[in-house]
C-alpha cells in the first residue's frame, strides 16, 4: 500500500515511521521540506510537492494544523488523487472545518479521522484513530489504521461524527490538564509539596494516567511539546464553538481557554500544553 502523508509536524513525523515499520510505502510532505528531509533515513521518500506527494497513493493522510492548512492542499489533493484512493483527514478542524473539507473534497473518498494521542504514542504506533464515513473506504484504510494505531473507534457513517467524538474527547485532555496544574499551584500556594498531590491520587479512583504524567512534566518544568499549547487553544475554540451551536454550556471551556490564553501570552504558546502550570503558578 503506497501512503501519501501531507504534514511532518510532532504527530505526522512519528505516523510516518510507524507506517514505514509496517512495512507500507510512505511519501511525506511537508511546506517547509526541511522538517521532512530527516525521514528520509528511515527509507520515507520526500516529496517537493503534494502533487508528487499523492498521485500515485492508494492512501493520502493529512495531519496539518488547522482547517485552513488543510482546504489550502484540497485543491492539489483533489486534482491529482487517483480515483480509487481513499483520503484520511486527520488533522483535529473542528465541526465547521471538516464541512467545508468535504464540500471541497467533492467525490473523493474522504473519511473523518482525527487521532488521539501525542508525540509519543504517534511514534510507537500507539494512536487511537477516530474514524467515521463510507464502510467500506473504512476496511480498504485497515492497514494504515493499524499501523499507526493500538485500536480504532468507528464513530459513525458520517462525516462529522468523528470529529465530533474528537472534540468531547480533547475537551477531556485540556481540561484535565489545567485542572491538574491547579491542583499543583494551589497545594504549593498552601505550603505542601505539590508532588504530595500526585502521590494522594494515584492509585486510587480519582487518579488518571494524563494527570499523572502531564502533573510529572509540570513539576519538572519540562515543557518539550508533546501537544503544542497553541494547538490545544485552537482546539479550545473549536470546542466552544461546536459547544455553543449545540446549546452545551461553555463556562467550563471558557475557563481553561483563558488559562491557555496567560500561559501563551507569557510566552509559552510553542511549549507543551503542560505549561498552562506556568499561568497558574507564576
Amino acid at each position: 500500500m503506497r501512503v501519501a502523508l501531507l504534514g511532518t509536524g510532532t504527530m505526522g513525523t512519528g505516523m510516518a515511521r510507524s507506517m514505514r515499520r509496517a512495512g507500507l510505502d510512505v511519501t511525506a510532505w511537508n511546506r517547509t521540506r526541511s522538517k521532512a528531509e530527516p525521514l528520509a533515513d528511515d527509507g520515507i521518500a520526500v516529496a517537493d510537492s503534494v502533487v508528487e506527494a499523492v498521485h500515485d497513493a492508494d492512501v493520502v493522510l493529512t495531519i496539518l494544523f488547522d482547517a485552513d492548512a488543510v482546504l489550502g492542499v484540497t485543491d492539489e489533493v483533489s486534482t491529482s488523487l487517483r480515483p480509487e484512493a481513499v483520503w484520511l483527514q486527520s488533522a483535529t478542524v473542528g465541526i465547521e472545518g471538516i464541512q467545508r473539507i468535504a464540500e471541497r473534497a467533492g467525490d473523493m473518498a474522504l473519511l473523518d479521522a482525527p487521532v488521539l494521542g501525542t508525540k509519543q504514542p504517534a511514534a510507537e504506533g500507539k494512536l487511537v484513530p477516530l474514524v467515521s464515513g463510507d464502510a467500506a473506504h473504512i476496511d480498504r484504510v485497515r492497514p494504515v489504521l493499524d499501523a499507526i494505531g493500538s485500536k480504532t473507534v468507528v464513530a459513525g457513517s458520517r462525516i462529522g461524527d468523528a470529529t465530533a467524538l474528537k472534540l468531547a474527547a480533547n475537551a477531556w485532555v485540556l481540561s484535565i490538564t489545567a485542572a491538574t496544574a491547579q491542583s499543583l499551584a494551589l497545594a504549593d500556594r498552601l505550603g505542601i509539596k505539590p508532588g504530595l498531590f500526585l502521590e494522594a491520587i494515584d492509585g486510587g479512583p480519582s487518579n488518571a494516567t494524563y494527570a499523572q504524567v502531564k502533573g510529572t512534566a509540570m513539576l519538572e518544568r519540562d515543557f518539550a511539546p508533546a501537544f503544542g499549547l497553541d494547538g490545544g487553544r485552537k482546539d479550545l475554540q473549536l470546542i466552544a464553538d461546536a459547544a455553543g451551536k449545540v446549546s452545551v454550556p461553555t463556562a467550563l471551556v471558557d475557563g481553561v481557554r483563558a488559562l491557555f490564553d496567560a500561559a501563551a501570552e507569557a510566552g509559552h504558546g510553542q511549549d507543551d500544553i503542560a505549561a498552562v502550570y506556568a499561568a497558574l503558578r507564576d
